[in-house]
């Protein structure tokens, strides 16, 4: 460590005269005294910084140098000074030598706060505007308007400031030999208020993305709230890498960034799932999600949500485009960047993850029947193993089956429309809609969906039905006092009158009558555009179930 002698007390006080003089420099003869002096004071500020850099906190460098502080305060509100070439840069890194982690009494609490005072008017430029008319002669000497200067020294000093952090990165210096976690704090600490400031925007991205090779946080929990608060209030932008940094460094701001996601969704109108797609997009939830451990995370709080609101169709939904749009970003990843899919699912069954995990339009159409086949005969065996005893086990593996229900809303489909196995896609369904099986629920819902599937299949190839033909599945649907049953059963009607050759001339008569008369029309119509979704990013060729799907949601918007 430098000795005293390196910056002696002779040299704090011949600065520190100067320093008051040229507080009263107001003719121009004083402030060409100034500038004159201004190279050899860079030096001595590099020099100071050099001797109290390895100190830790206030109270020893004040014990060594008593004049420190008044000088490097006089310093820093002097314009010319901050003006001149690295001074602004080094007088900033002279403050956070002096800044305490973590303070241990009344002083270095005080020199804190006085500290943080320091910094934020370096960049604060409405601060200076007062000395404009003391100061005018030297801007104009530099060839900058006033506001320009002001501008430049902003930028300036983040340029610096980025810089000497990335390159500390970049050398792999440990933090305790270049810029000490206290120092970087307290950058971190002076951004606060003036997060929203576009030029300081480099400097945040730096900051968030620099780690110096220690285990414990080094940037201010302040810095980390108001920056997340700032980009979920679309105040800033940043850089994806940015963003992911913020939120696997500081878990708080994860959570509340998925908790605004979803009060987003829920504070306005779906008019089609495109629009859901494309506020979680927006919200790079789902590109983040690419780590194993904000997934892990997001997913936990999509579970709650599923659990608080008892499962509603739009929490559901909004779980499934999560899912997809994750898996999107999943599949786009380079090989050497990518995490194994256990990574993101450790504890689940690998095969079902497996074969979940496939997309629909991965697979020829003729294969999905037996592929739900093989997801209905897994999950099946899961449930019924005697080592799924806990509550909690069959809600982890109900849960991964309704991150993936675009496979249910197509099991529901091809009940209808191909030659399937109908026990065990039924299944499958009652699985879904009626996971807890308590007093043999899902047996019931079981009966019921097979009944009301009989029915319906018997009238499918009629191309002439009348209401009365499917009075006995409406009544079904609105006579049934299961939750679950009721759902199970409005998806099976809902997807014949889609499809099957008559449905589609009493489809709106009768989607209005249920709705009308149940508390199904929200579910119906978040099902209705989950399928024009897929329809249309499918191709769908089936022209009158597209029209009808339209026409139906019209008619449904001003109902949910």
């Amino acid at each position: 460590m430098a000795q005293d002698t390196t910056v002696p007390k002779l040299t704090f006080e011949y600065w520190l005269d100067k320093a008051i003089e040229w507080g009263q420099a107001t003719t121009l003869e004083s402030q060409k005294d100034v500038c004159l002096h201004l190279p050899q004071l860079q030096e001595f500020l590099h020099q100071l910084y050099e001797t109290i850099k390895n100190l830790q906190g206030s109270t020893i460098a004040i014990q060594r140098f008593p004049l420190i502080g008044q000088l490097l305060g006089r310093l820093c509100w002097n314009p010319f000074v901050i003006g001149y070439d690295e001074s602004q840069k080094t007088l900033m890194w002279c403050l956070c030598c002096l800044y305490s982690s973590e303070p241990q009494n009344a002083v270095e609490l005080k020199a804190n706060s006085w500290i943080r005072s320091l910094l934020c008017h370096l960049l604060c430029s409405s601060k200076w505007e007062s000395n404009e008319a003391e100061t005018s002669t030297f801007i104009s000497a530099l060839g900058y308007t006033s506001a320009d200067y002001y501008c430049h020294l902003v930028k300036n000093m983040v340029i610096s400031l980025v810089t000497e952090l990335r390159e500390n990165q970049f050398n792999g210096l440990k933090i305790q030999e270049s810029t000490s976690a206290s120092r970087v704090k307290a950058v971190s600490i002076f951004c606060v208020p003036l997060i929203t400031l576009p030029d300081l925007t480099p400097l945040l991205e730096t900051l968030l993305l620099y780690h110096g090779g220690l285990s414990k946080e080094i940037l201010s929990l302040e810095f980390l709230e108001a920056v997340n608060e700032a980009f979920l209030k679309k105040k800033i932008t940043l850089s994806e890498s940015a963003v992911f940094s913020l939120w696997l460094r500081h878990l708080p701001s994860l959570e509340k960034a998925t908790l605004h996601l979803l009060d987003q969704l829920f504070s306005i109108q779906w008019n089609s799932l495109e629009e859901v797609v494309r506020v979680i997009k927006d919200s790079l939830l789902p590109q983040a999600a690419s780590h194993p451990a904000i997934f892990r995370i997001v997913n936990e709080i999509f579970k709650n949500a599923l659990m608080e609101t008892d499962g509603t169709s739009e929490v559901m939904t909004i779980i499934q485009v999560f899912t997809q749009l994750f898996l999107q970003t999943h599949q786009n990843e380079y090989k050497q960047h990518k995490f194994p899919l256990k990574a993101y699912f450790p504890y689940h069954h690998q095969p079902l993850v497996r074969g979940l995990i496939r997309r629909p339009f991965e697979l020829p159409t003729a294969y999905w029947s037996q592929h739900l086949k093989h997801i209905s005969d897994m999950v099946k065996a899961l449930v019924e193993d005697t080592n799924t005893s806990s509550l909690i086990d069959l809600f982890e593996i109900w849960f991964l089956v309704a991150c993936f229900g675009e496979w249910v809303d197509i099991a529901a489909e091809q009940l209808l429309k191909a030659a399937v196995e109908p026990d065990a896609v039924l299944w499958l369904l009652a699985f879904y809609y009626c996971p807890k099986n308590e007093n043999q629920q899902r047996t019931q819902t079981m009966v019921e969906a097979e009944a009301v599937y009989n029915h319906l299949m018997m009238l499918f190839s009629c191309a002439d039905l009348s209401l009365k033909d499917l009075e006995a599945a409406v009544h079904r649907v609105m006579g049934i006092e299961q939750c679950c049953n009721q759902r199970l059963t409005t998806h099976l009607l809902t997807n014949f009158l889609l499809f099957s050759p008559g449905g589609h001339k009493l489809a709106q008569k009768c989607i209005y009558h249920i709705t009308e008369t149940t508390d199904t029309s929200t579910g119906v119509y978040n099902l209705l555009i989950r399928t024009a979704y897929r329809f249309n990013h499918s191709g769908e060729e089936n022209q009158r179930a597209v029209k009808l799907l339209n026409e139906l949601l019209q008619k449904l918007t001003f109902k949910v």
